[in-house]
């Protein structure tokens, strides 16, 4: 049986022996073109993996991002939570003067 693979069902399953992907004009699906070379399989192959890598970086470089942006709100709560906490006492504070004041001036 002398056919061409298919994508189920590989001319072979060595990837040094597969053709790049690439689309053909004149060649049967999966036949690997007469000037191929196996240094063409490993550029691509690494092309691919360092695709990969950079797709992953760009992930974690994301990721990262929204954590520093939660946390950055998660900051600025706590600061204003504190500004209200500590207005809320000054007020306090003057409301307890102002009721000092009153009684000295009373008496």
């Amino acid at each position: 049986m002398n056919t061409a693979g298919t994508i189920d069902r590989p001319f072979t399953h060595d990837p040094q022996k597969q053709a790049p992907m690439k689309p053909s004009t004149h060649e049967h699906a999966g036949s690997a073109p007469e000037d191929f070379t196996t240094s063409g399989a490993n550029d691509s192959r690494q092309n691919r993996n360092r695709e990969m890598q950079l797709i992953q970086e760009a992930l974690a470089r994301a990721h990262m991002h929204e954590r520093h942006h939660a946390a950055e709100q998660e900051r600025r709560a706590v600061r204003l939570a504190t500004a209200r906490r500590m207005q809320r006492r000054a007020e306090r504070a003057s409301k307890r003067a102002r009721r000092a004041l009153a009684m000295a001036v009373m008496q």
